[in-house]
């Protein structure tokens, strides 16, 4: 097992923590009082990994300025770091990137959203348990409205939405109602007007025989949507429900939102 491998919560020595907001962390302390600029410099070396160009992180942050300035403000970022931060990277003439002992906390978040979206896999059981859905439920860098943060941020949030309404399945199969619906329910506080995730959720409460909490959750949803969106619910969410609320009543489920 590589260092980049380990799971989070272990002792290591050296760690960038991205989700949730930005953490450096030494000898298991948190390093406090770190400026800015190296701040944005680790998380970038976090979110690139493997070594880059000293020019194109330099440019990335610090697109409005020029070449040379930018190059500078590089300079001025490495030197202000302390002793044990400076051995957290790998530093070269021309390139820079996090030491090979250093973990990154969203490289496991991503190993583990991909096993859980991958249908040919098997997920591992580390994988099925609440630890999973808060690891999944973290933010990239929030706060950090960086053009390439936000780039970095959209498609973490895409991934982790997809793996936390896949995780709610793989849970509603094994029979683990209550952990399936804090999945769903993830996902849907994340996007509340995300379709799929709202399906999640009906599924779970439809599997677990809660007729009446699906109805709630489809018409709670239905009627977010009209207000937000002037939107309907796709024909597919509607099947779902569809054997309901002819008991229910169709007025309860179907009638159009004032």
């Amino acid at each position: 097992m590589t260092s980049l491998e380990r799971l989070p919560g272990a002792d290591h020595s050296s760690k960038v923590s991205v989700l949730g907001g930005f953490q450096l962390r030494w000898s298991g302390s948190e390093q406090a009082g770190i400026p800015r600029a190296p701040q944005r410099l680790f998380a970038l070396l976090a979110l690139r990994g493997g070594l880059t160009s000293r020019a194109a992180v330099a440019g990335t942050l610090w697109p409005d300025a020029t070449e040379t300035h930018a190059c500078s403000n590089l300079r001025s970022a490495l030197v202000r770091l302390n002793r044990p931060c400076r051995t957290l990277l790998h530093v070269s003439k021309l390139e820079l990137g996090l030491a090979k002992d250093v973990t990154v906390d969203i490289r496991h978040a991503q190993r583990l959203a991909r096993r859980l979206l991958d249908p040919a896999g098997t997920p591992e059981q580390s994988d099925l348990c609440p630890a999973a859905i808060v690891i999944l439920s973290g933010e990239l860098l929030p706060g950090w409205y960086d053009d390439w943060v936000l780039v970095e941020a959209e498609d973490w949030r895409q991934l982790r939405l997809h793996a936390l309404e896949s995780l709610a399945g793989r849970l509603t199969v094994a029979g683990c109602w209550g952990q399936a619906a804090a999945a769903a329910r993830a996902a849907v506080r994340a996007e509340p007007l995300r379709e799929s995730a709202h399906a999640a959720l009906i599924q779970v409460h439809l599997a677990e025989g809660n007729q009446s909490e699906a109805v709630r959750q489809f018409t709670s949803y239905r009627a977010l949507l009209h207000a937000e969106l002037g939107l309907e619910p796709t024909v597919r969410l509607r099947r779902l429900i569809q054997g309901l609320h002819s008991r229910a009543g169709s007025a309860v489920v179907m009638a159009r939102p004032a």
